[in-house]
């Protein structure tokens, strides 16, 4: 019988012992390696071990408030909720992820692809699948109880008024950055800071232990701004009532209190919501009144007064010839809308007479009107730091032509916007000082610069009274118990390289009362087309409602006698103005 076990071969002496000291060496180099790390290197392990259970999240900062001058809020932030994933952590069901899309109201496919890394970059561990989520929603995100899928804390803008204070305000984009008017221009001062803590996770990805604050948040100040929500109300409506009535195209209105420049009220219409601007066009968002420039028309004829007062040439009772309403330059010829005959300065005015103004303007040299205008604060910004403002155009006097000169007296070949028109007039309210305009509350108004002689403001002053008086171009700018001032446009558009013939833009720009001013007024509508477009029909009633109204609220006490004024909306006969 032969055995079946294997012959016994015997190792020689050196291998075995060779062998035995591998084994050996093996082992202390396993010890060497275990105590190096236990005590020498243990960070590495506690590395490894943290970066599987540790996360340092971001705590979202409390951006600042806006509110209007007396602290009434026009911008807040609401805390919502925000679902995000770490995929690797991520263990649900089909069932549950169709729950999980229906609830987020995004399609289940696209859920899938953020959490499958399609949309996410490589190794990255945190993506957003929806941004600001309803508490009641976010509470039944929280039922479905599926790991790696968590809900974020942040903050989202809401704006109280609506479109009343868009154009102002702006809005922010869904990280609360802003985007557009004070939310952008202040983004520095109202954004804060952002914090982070870090935290335990257990292997469901739930949060178990908070470790430690690494940075607090620091929250946003908040920015009061100049306006004032009872006379932004008031303007909105006026001017939303006079779009809609005359058929505009658009609409803008600027009101200023005339003793600080700070800006009481600004409305831009058509408006949009900030708090829904799903399909809104990016033009509908601009702040015109700052951003857009348009020619004033006869709005301008006070400023070519005033250089001709302050040259010494003139007097307000110095009478030019108009008629017989035409005046030729060369090959051009300027028209006044209505026929007149000998005018005085004054008159010139009271009527909005081109000719007379035009006369006044070619008795200058070309510098010195420029420079009126250019110290009046045209072509160049106002200084508000709003995004986008404009300059205007005031092009150098070197470069005028005699019939250029004469029809800038007139607010022809000049552009402006509606803010730089408004704080403009501020030289005739104010005695002669070009007051700063401001978009934040002032606790101690800035200086003015003096401009004019108190003389020249007050004499042009009286004249723009006669513009609100019978036989003006604006009696339906006048307020029962009130001293009006102001001057009424309506200039013709550009079209190509001329300007349209029936496509108008109609402004008003005056002030009250007018022995003591208290507000200044610019109102301008785009393209009324409902058979008016005249600026004392269609801007000036405006004035008249707006002027009243923040008169009232602010307690302004009369300065003329109150009579039974004319009703603004009586059919009164009117002189053309251009």
């Amino acid at each position: 019988m032969t055995s079946s076990r294997l012959p016994y071969i015997a190792l020689p002496a050196g291998r075995s012992r060779l062998l035995v000291a591998l084994l050996l060496l093996g082992l202390a180099g396993l010890a060497g390696r275990a105590a190096y790390l236990q005590g020498m290197h243990n960070g590495f392990l506690q590395q490894k071990g943290e970066s599987r259970h540790s996360r340092v999240i971001e705590m979202s900062a409390h951006r600042g408030m806006i509110t209007d001058r007396h602290g009434e809020p026009l911008a807040i932030s609401t805390p919502v909720e925000s679902v995000w994933s770490s995929p690797q952590d991520v263990n649900a069901t089909p069932e549950q992820l169709k729950k999980l899309a229906s609830l987020i109201g995004t399609d289940i496919e696209e859920v899938r692809k953020r959490l499958d890394g399609s949309q996410r970059g490589p190794g990255r561990d945190f993506v957003y699948l929806k941004r600001h989520l309803p508490p009641d929603v976010a509470a039944k995100v929280v039922e479905l109880n599926i790991p790696g899928i968590f809900l974020k804390r942040e903050y989202r803008r809401y704006y109280p008024a609506g479109e009343l204070t868009a154009h102002m305000l702006g809005f922010t984009d869904v990280d609360d950055n802003g985007q557009e008017g004070i939310e952008l221009a202040w983004q520095d001062d109202l954004a804060g800071q952002p914090g982070s803590r870090r935290v335990i996770k257990d292997r469901k990805g739930r949060i178990v232990e908070d470790v430690e604050n690494i940075r607090p948040p620091r929250s946003g100040r908040n920015v009061a701004l100049s306006i004032d929500s009872k006379i932004q109300y008031l303007a909105y409506r006026e001017l939303k009532q006079a779009v809609e009535a005359n058929k505009a195209k658009a609409g803008g209105i600027v009101v200023l209190d005339a003793q600080t420049g700070e800006v009481m009220a600004l409305v831009n219409l058509p408006a949009y919501n900030p708090n829904n601007r799903v399909g809104m066009k990016g033009s509908r968002f601009r702040n015109r009144a700052l951003t857009d420039v348009f020619e004033p028309g006869s709005t301008l004829k006070p400023f070519t007064i005033a250089a001709a007062l302050e040259a010494g040439g003139i007097k307000p009772d110095t009478v030019f010839q108009t008629a017989p309403g035409t005046f030729s330059i060369g090959k051009a010829t300027i028209r006044d809308a209505h026929k007149e005959d000998a005018l005085t300065v004054a008159q010139v005015i009271q009527k909005s007479s081109n000719i007379g103004s035009a006369k006044i303007a070619l008795s200058l040299p070309p510098q010195a009107l420029w420079e009126m205008l250019s110290d009046a604060g045209f072509g160049a910004p106002t200084g508000t730091g709003f995004p986008g403002e404009v300059s205007g155009k005031l092009r150098p006097y070197r470069t005028w032509r005699p019939i250029e000169q004469a029809t800038m007296s007139y607010g022809h070949g000049i552009s402006v916007s509606l803010l730089q028109l408004a704080r403009a007039y501020t030289l005739f309210s104010s005695a002669g000082e070009l007051k700063p305009v401001s978009l934040l509350r002032l606790d101690t108004p800035m200086e003015g610069k003096r401009v004019l002689s108190r003389d020249t403001a007050h004499a042009v002053s009286e004249m723009l009274e006669m513009v609100a008086q019978p036989g003006g171009t604006a009696p339906q700018a006048r307020i029962d118990g009130y001293r009006v001032a102001g001057k009424t446009g309506t200039a013709h558009k550009p079209e190509g390289n001329g300007y349209a013939k029936n496509r108008y833009l109609s402004t008003f720009v005056g002030y009250a009362p007018a022995s003591s001013p208290r507000f200044v007024i610019a109102v301008m509508l785009d393209e009324p087309s409902a058979g008016k477009y005249f600026g004392g029909a269609v801007a000036a009633p405006v004035f008249n409602r707006v002027m009243a109204g923040a008169l009232r609220i602010r307690n302004v006490p009369h300065d003329a006698p109150s009579t039974s004024v004319m009703s603004i909306t009586a059919a009164l006969p009117l002189k053309g103005d251009v």
